[in-house]
């Protein structure tokens, strides 16, 4: 089962972490938790056989995705977002595993979010690029479609194991769905 063999491969994204005030555990799966306690959104994008990453302000390569807005879904705000970050749009989109945190500040990130636990939701899917990234905030300077092999490469190169592993598992439960 490949649930099973991404625990043995990557047992390391399992570990409960601390993302600044919050704690913080990952888990495979692709039920979404309760829409009310979802905060922020991801995806792991892909145009044929390359995926796309972005290259923010500061020189980091990064995961599209964003802050839910008021009133928006998850489904919203991923849209939204992939449009702003990468002048894409999607195609396809699967949810394939949440990141569950509990946080110890004494009011959420913004006043309408969940809080103190909430979720963030990660999906993949294929995307066809539109246009032109329309970042209002201007915080995507680069967008790039490369092989796993080198998103890994840029990741890793970064200390950034947990996008490394995002992506081999999207590109994994991607690969499944498509063969089931």
């Amino acid at each position: 089962m490949l649930a099973e063999k991404i625990r043995k491969q990557y047992p390391q994204i399992f570990e409960p972490f601390v993302d600044g005030q919050a704690q913080g555990q990952y888990d495979l799966t692709a039920t979404s938790p309760p829409a009310s306690l979802i905060s922020n959104v991801n995806m792991v994008p892909k145009v044929g056989e390359q995926w796309l990453i972005i290259l923010d302000e500061n020189g980091n390569w990064d995961i599209p995705g964003g802050t839910l807005e008021p009133g928006e879904t998850y489904m919203d705000t991923i849209h939204r977002e992939m449009k702003e970050e990468t002048g894409s749009r999607i195609r396809t989109f699967q949810l394939f595993s949440v990141l569950h945190y509990f946080s110890e500040a004494p009011e959420p990130y913004r006043p309408y979010l969940p809080h103190p636990e909430f979720y963030r939701v990660i999906g993949v899917g294929d995307i066809e690029i539109i246009g032109q990234p329309a970042d209002p905030d201007g915080n995507v300077v680069s967008v790039d479609l490369v092989s796993i092999a080198e998103a890994t490469r840029r990741f890793e190169s970064q200390n950034r194991p947990d996008l490394a592993a995002f992506y081999q598992i999207g590109a994994e439960f991607d690969k499944e769905t498509r063969e089931a």
